[in-house]
């Protein structure tokens, strides 16, 4: 494993199928992940997540769907450069593997790799898996306490 990639497992306490949903429909994904979503959860799909909405340095990013394996695994890449298709060479990807864990909760293991193949120095590949290592611990928390406090248990 590289000590670039950037891992995740979280324990949710819903079903597998919710929290499919929850990870892939854009109006879910705005719960817990980007404040603007425009995406179809279909292999080869090409979509943008914005963050910071509605402030003066909007993010938005490019990603296109890799794999959509109901309901178990869904994948895409992103940071590739804008006008670019993604490819292993200018992109990252993340995975997201849902497993049950009895008839309602869910294992979700968040992986991101392919720092390795991108022409970046390794100072600026570790502060990139530092924040988002960070980030992901975030999100996945945030991600998890939807399903605690119950607000996402039936998208």
């Amino acid at each position: 494993m590289s000590i670039y990639t950037i891992e995740r497992d979280i324990g949710i306490e819903a079903p597998v199928d919710v929290v499919r949903r929850t990870i892939t429909e854009p109006e879910q994904i705005r719960t817990w992940f980007s404040d603007l979503v425009e995406l179809e959860a279909r292999p080869g799909a090409v979509g943008t997540l914005t963050f910071r909405a509605g402030t003066e340095d909007p993010l938005v990013v490019n990603i296109t769907v890799v794999a959509a394996e109901r309901p178990h695994r869904f994948s895409f890449r992103w940071l590739y450069p804008p006008g670019y298709h993604a490819t292993a060479d200018n992109s990252t990807l993340v995975t997201f593997t849902l497993t049950a864990d009895g008839d309602a909760r869910t294992r979700l293991r968040v992986v991101e790799t392919g720092l390795d193949q991108l022409d970046w120095p390794d100072d600026e590949k570790q502060k990139y898996v530092d924040e988002h290592r960070h980030g992901w611990q975030e999100r996945g928390d945030k991600l998890r306490d939807l399903f605690v406090a119950g607000h996402a248990s039936s998208p």
